[in-house]
């Protein structure tokens, strides 16, 4: 793990925490876990082990069976600020009818939207469009901006749904096998927009990987779930360290 001033805050911070679907059945026990910004985090494990429980948990969507879970400084059962959190989920959350753009614009709303005085509501800013058209650009979908989702590839609605997080402009990504689908040249495209954008705004990425050569060669750390817990994957004594 590489050095982080003792100053800096975790954008997530786990304690005695289990997770899972039942009480008497937990996936996963953590005893402690931190991830600070402009960290990119992979997780790999054999499937069934949690690895989606896990991030499904620490974005809010389930409750841990015990223990702290603390995102972008709210803890459960709170939710991080609307904007804060971009998450690209396994089924995607795409709305199928409607276009590129209206899906990627999903995003941006949630991290450029502009209050309306008095009224209480938000309307899309000039900032939200120019955000979802960039990161539309930047995931090579330029000449599909019109095009419905249902239309397109099961790679191309992962790379709308890259650029739906990507125009949110969030502190922290969580993706969950967001590589998938996809041939090698537009893994290597899609990684590196998204790898750029976490080192220069100081953004954090925590990712579920299958595939353990690309998960060390994308990530600062790669952690891996098994027998129950949450363990660093080391190929040499002082290769990786984690505060677990």
């Amino acid at each position: 793990m590489k050095n982080i001033p003792s100053q800096i805050e975790p954008i997530i911070r786990l304690n005695d925490v289990l997770i899972g679907y039942k009480e008497d059945e937990p996936l996963v026990q953590i005893p402690n876990l931190e991830i600070f910004p402009g960290e990119i985090v992979a997780i790999a494990g054999p499937s069934g082990v949690g690895k989606s429980t896990l991030l499904k948990t620490i974005a809010g969507l389930m409750r841990p069976i015990s223990g702290s879970v603390e995102v972008c400084g709210k803890s459960n059962p709170d939710r991080p600020d609307r904007g804060r959190l971009g998450y690209v989920p396994q089924s995607l959350g795409l709305v199928r009818h409607a276009s590129v753009l209206h899906n990627v614009m999903l995003g941006a709303d949630a991290g450029h939207n502009t209050p309306i005085p008095f009224i209480g509501v938000c309307l899309p800013s000039s900032l939200a469009k120019k955000k979802a058209i960039e990161a539309i650009n930047s995931m090579g979908l330029e000449e599909k901006i019109s095009e419905p989702i249902r239309r397109l590839s099961g790679g191309q609605q992962r790379r709308v749904a890259t650029a739906r997080t990507l125009a949110q402009c969030p502190e922290l990504i969580m993706a969950d096998e967001f590589l998938s689908e996809l041939d090698q040249e537009t893994i290597d495209m899609v990684l590196g927009e998204v790898t750029r954008y976490v080192k220069s705004s100081n953004a954090a990425l925590l990712v579920v990987e299958h595939d353990i050569t690309r998960a060390k060669m994308m990530a600062d750390r790669l952690l891996v779930i098994d027998d129950g817990r949450v363990n660093p994957f080391i190929t040499e004594p002082t290769a990786l360290e984690v505060n677990i």
